[in-house]
């Protein structure tokens, strides 16, 4: 199996964001986006996930902070389909019905 890692950056006018993620990595992370509870949030995801997640963003927080978790977001969802690749060997887990 290939290495399940990507890194991915975004410079906008508002942002600028880059991200290292491993999905075999052991749940280190390293977060800075200057909003604490969105590192909180990233840091869990990563070390309870297992796997090894860098997230380093600037924006423009003195208007909000609407841009930043904005474009982290989008280049995580980047990050993890690049390091999924093909998505072999994954299986749907469960499934469920709610009223």
């Amino acid at each position: 199996m290939s290495a399940r890692i990507a890194r991915r950056e975004r410079n906008t006018a508002e942002t600028s964001i880059e991200i290292d993620i491993n999905l075999d990595g052991s749940g280190k992370t390293d977060i800075s986006t200057g909003l604490p509870f969105f590192d909180h949030m990233l840091d869990q995801l990563g070390r309870h996930g297992g796997f090894d997640l860098t997230v380093q963003a600037t924006g423009d927080l003195h208007i909000d902070s609407h841009h930043t978790v904005e474009d982290v977001s989008i280049v995580l969802g980047e990050c993890f389909a690049e390091a999924l690749g093909d998505k072999a060997g994954i299986r749907r887990f469960a499934s469920g019905r709610y009223p």
